[in-house]
C-alpha cells in the first residue's frame, strides 16, 4: 500500500466553493478508484469550527490555528474580500508553519495571503486573473504568471476554479502515475485536463475567432504600457504598419478602435484597483495612465455610470 499523504486545507471566510471542491474531490476519488487510502485531509479555519464560503454555505472544520503536525502540504483557500480576512493571527500562524517546515500552497486568492506574509517574493505564482492588477501594485516582486497552476516552485499555486482540479490531478499523477490521474479525471467527467502552462483566460484568438499577429502584438503592447499609454500611431510604428491599417484591424476583429479598446483596458484595470486595493483615487489614476484625477474621474463616470469614489463606496 502506498503511504498516505496528508493535505491540510485552511479556509478563509468567503472562500470560493468551486475551488475548494475541485481541490478536495480528486483526492477522495483517488482513494475510491485505487482502493487505497492514498490521501487524507484536514479542514481548518481561523476559529477551528466553521468556514462560510462566498455562496453562503457553511463548512465544518476540525482544526484552528494550531500546528498542523507536519502535513505534507498546507493549502490556503480564499475568495472575495481576502484583504479583510488576512489577519495578523492568520499571518503569524502561517509564518510558524513555514518555519516548522510545512510545505505551503495556495488556491485562488489564497496567494494573496502568502504574498502578504512575504513568502512569494521572487516566486513564480498563479493567482486568479482578476487579482493580477492588485498584485502588480501591491506585490511587485512576485513573479506573476497567467498559468492555471504552478507546481514546480517550493510554494505551489492554482489560479482558482477548476484550476484546482488540474493541480490536484497533476499531483496525483506525479505521486501515483498518469493512469490513476486519468481514471480520476474520467470519474469526474473531466476530459479537458490542463497542464500548468495552460492560460487562465480564453485567448484573444478564441474569443474573437482571429489569429492576426499584428492585432495580438498591438494588444500585448497596450497591456505592457498601461501606466504610460502609447498612442495608436506609436503602436502602429512599433508594428511596422500604418495607423490606418491598425484601425482597420481593430474594426474588423474587435468592432472597436485602438483608442477606445485601450481606454476600456485602462478603465477595467482602474475598477479592479478601486475594488481590491486601498490606493487613493489619485494613485489609481496615475497607475492607469491618467495625468489628472479630474480627467480620470470624468472618463470613469462616463464609462461606468458612477464616479470612482461612488464605485468604491458601493463595494464597501
Amino acid at each position: 500500500m502506498s503511504e498516505t499523504q496528508h493535505f491540510s486545507f485552511f479556509l478563509l471566510p468567503e472562500f470560493t466553493h468551486i475551488a475548494f471542491s475541485c481541490a478536495l474531490e480528486p483526492l477522495r476519488i483517488a482513494n475510491l478508484v485505487s482502493g487505497q487510502s492514498l490521501y487524507r485531509w484536514t479542514l481548518a479555519s481561523a476559529d477551528g469550527r466553521t468556514a462560510t464560503c462566498s455562496n453562503g454555505s457553511v463548512t465544518l472544520t476540525e482544526a484552528g490555528l494550531e500546528p498542523t503536525r507536519h502535513a505534507d502540504r498546507l493549502f490556503v483557500i480564499s475568495g472575495v474580500d481576502v484583504q479583510s480576512h488576512t489577519t495578523a493571527p492568520v499571518l503569524n500562524w502561517l509564518r510558524r508553519e513555514r518555519a516548522s517546515g510545512t510545505p505551503l500552497g495556495a488556491i485562488c486568492s489564497g496567494a494573496y495571503v502568502l504574498a502578504k506574509a512575504g513568502f512569494l517574493d521572487g516566486v513564480e505564482t498563479a493567482v486568479h486573473w482578476a487579482w493580477h492588477d492588485l498584485f502588480t501594485e501591491e506585490f511587485p516582486d512576485v513573479r506573476l504568471v497567467r498559468n492555471v497552476f504552478v507546481a514546480k516552485e517550493r510554494i505551489i499555486t492554482a489560479s482558482g476554479g477548476t484550476a484546482a482540479a488540474d493541480l490536484m490531478l497533476h499531483l496525483i499523477g506525479k505521486a501515483h502515475g498518469a493512469d490513476l490521474a486519468t481514471e480520476v479525471a474520467d470519474q469526474m467527467v473531466y476530459n479537458a485536463v490542463r497542464e500548468g502552462s495552460a492560460a487562465q483566460r480564453v485567448s484573444i484568438q478564441s474569443r474573437h475567432g482571429m489569429r492576426n499577429e499584428h492585432l495580438k502584438r498591438a494588444i500585448a503592447i497596450m497591456e505592457a504600457s498601461i501606466e504610460a499609454p502609447d498612442s495608436p500611431s506609436l503602436i502602429a510604428d512599433e508594428l511596422g504598419i500604418s495607423t490606418r491599417q491598425l484601425e482597420r484591424l481593430f474594426a474588423r476583429y474587435l468592432n472597436s478602435t485602438p483608442k477606445h479598446y485601450f481606454m476600456e483596458m485602462r478603465l477595467n484595470r482602474a475598477q479592479n484597483l478601486l475594488v481590491q486595493t486601498e490606493q487613493s483615487v489619485t494613485e489609481i489614476a496615475m497607475a492607469c495612465g491618467f495625468q489628472s484625477t479630474s480627467h480620470f474621474s470624468k472618463v470613469y463616470r462616463s464609462h461606468f455610470g458612477r464616479s470612482p469614489l461612488v464605485q468604491r463606496a458601493k463595494i464597501g
